[in-house]
């Protein structure tokens, strides 16, 4: 791993983060290959996770793109009464670490925190994330989204644009 690809790496996700902020949802899904997997799995005890969505619970789990899709779509016709209006949120990521599969794959780490703003209701999701990228003649293109949350508790809803 060479500090060009780390540093992209890290703008990428960036992007991502900025994307969101803005409510770009057209950009934003165009980050995400059309069959990939975006992934947020439920505890099941302190320290053991969900790993298999087809086993166990997930907060969010979609099996390609057009989950997301779907989300972004029930946003801007208003049929998602959960996000209208929409929080303002503002997206931080910290701890970047990138490294190269076998397989011409990139995976990176990230940690992440997420404030937001609804109604009123001021709150933070916050956890770490793995990603698997897929190189590109314009940058990178997500594969891969798994994302666990930390908080024990959620007081608002939890949407694809918290995390």
């Amino acid at each position: 791993m060479t500090a060009e690809l780390h540093f992209a790496v890290s703008q990428f996700l960036y992007q991502k983060s900025e994307l969101c902020d803005r409510y770009d949802w057209d950009a934003y899904l165009e980050l995400y290959d059309e069959d990939s997997e975006y992934h947020i799995p439920q505890w099941i005890d302190d320290h053991r996770y969900v790993e298999d969505p087809n086993q166990g619970l997930s907060y969010i789990y979609y099996a390609d793109r057009s989950g997301l899709e779907d989300r972004v779509f029930r946003i801007r016709t208003g049929k998602a009464a959960s996000a209208t209006p929409l929080p303002r949120t503002q997206h931080s990521i910290q701890n970047v670490q990138v490294k190269t599969l076998p397989e011409g794959l990139i995976e990176a780490k990230v940690g992440w925190s997420t404030l937001y703003n609804r109604q009123g209701l001021e709150g933070c999701f916050y956890g770490h994330a793995t990603y698997l990228l897929r190189p590109t003649a314009e940058g990178f293109r997500i594969r891969r989204q798994h994302t666990i949350l930390l908080n024990d508790k959620i007081d608002s809803v939890l949407d694809f644009y918290h995390v």
